[in-house]
């Protein structure tokens, strides 16, 4: 087991590319035991040098898209072309035990026999937007021992496209066709933050409705802001039953990333992400230091149930609990 005495010698391990000591690394980075911080701290810093090369793709998608059937068919395309590829699947939560509910392992089953793979499912323990809070860690540890691809899978509802975005260095959203809701990606806003659109299932009588499909995507992307100045987002189809099309989405990633890399955007990209996540993990202590002190917590809990029982608006109820914040804490 991990802990302070053979940590070098985990670290050793991990960058060699040991999938055990990678396997227990990232056990000690998720755990939220108060004992383990100190430890997956000193991992951390410790293996940062080592970060950084690996090329971090996100995909998400609506429920029944394929996205574990790609995901093997597209990481044994990589393996085959000698790269090692790592793949974490945020699963939901179960309600009870807090663990994955859907056991990527079980749907990858080739991609995770592979010597070259590791899959690593990852409970969303309710996280907002269905992306896991240590996702990023983890993709830093995948990339210390020795990954070159990184791909992180999310469940593909609520915020958890906007989470993976912010994550990765190209997003893709993965669709279907002829499934009825084509128009509701569009306006929920994902053709803004994709960087290609694979639209699967390419296949028997489907054809040609996701020829129908792509048109209308491609249609759309036209009339669109670009994310990027240096990039024009894709529209590609693929059967990933039939491992059809995998190579020339491996093209068009490549692509991507020869075009933002030769401007310096990419660098750019990956600096502010870290940005944003320093923000967003200092305002999520900040709201728990906030909440461990019983004075606060209890004149919270008194203002809402005011505001429960109709006796406080909302808005006067933020306002008291502003006051009291300046009035013990900040003056």
């Amino acid at each position: 087991m991990l802990n302070d005495s053979n940590l070098d010698d985990y670290i050793r391990r991990l960058r060699s590319g040991e999938r055990v000591a990678l396997a227990q690394a990232m056990t000690l980075v998720e755990s939220v035991h108060p004992n383990h911080q100190a430890l997956s701290t000193r991992l951390l810093d410790s293996i940062m040098p080592y970060t950084g090369n690996a090329l971090r793709l996100g995909v998400t998608g609506t429920p029944g898209a394929g996205k574990s059937t790609f995901l093997e068919a597209f990481g044994m395309l990589l393996i085959h072309q000698g790269l090692k590829v790592a793949v974490i699947a945020v699963d939901p939560s179960s309600p009870v035990s807090g663990g994955s509910i859907l056991g990527d392992k079980t749907r990858m089953t080739e991609l995770s026999r592979a010597e070259s793979a590791f899959i690593r499912p990852v409970p969303s323990s309710g996280h907002l937007g269905g992306a896991s809070q240590r996702a990023r860690e983890l993709m830093l540890l995948c990339e210390a021992a020795g990954y070159d691809v990184v791909l992180v899978e999310t469940v593909g509802v609520g915020q958890s496209e906007t989470e993976v975005a912010r994550m990765v260095d190209c997003f893709i959203s993965l669709q279907i066709a002829g499934g009825g809701d084509e128009l509701q990606g569009i306006k929920k806003g994902i053709m803004e933050m994709a960087d290609l659109i694979i639209i699967n299932k390419d296949d028997g009588d489907n054809r040609q409705n996701v020829a129908i499909t792509r048109h209308m995507y491609e249609s759309a992307l036209h009339i669109l802001r670009r994310k990027y100045d240096e990039w024009q987002p894709q529209v590609l189809t693929c059967s990933a039953l039939e491992k059809r099309g995998m190579a020339q989405i491996w093209q068009a990633i490549n692509d991507f990333r020869n075009a933002l890399s030769a401007t310096g955007r990419l660098r750019e990209v990956r600096q502010q992400q870290a940005i944003e996540w320093l923000q967003r993990q200092t305002e999520e202590e900040a709201l728990h230091q906030l909440f461990a002190r019983p004075d606060f917590d209890h004149y919270f809990h008194q203002t809402l149930q005011e505001v429960r029982d109709n006796q406080l608006s909302p808005r006067t109820g933020l306002r008291q609990l502003s006051e009291f914040l300046q009035h013990h804490y900040f003056i």
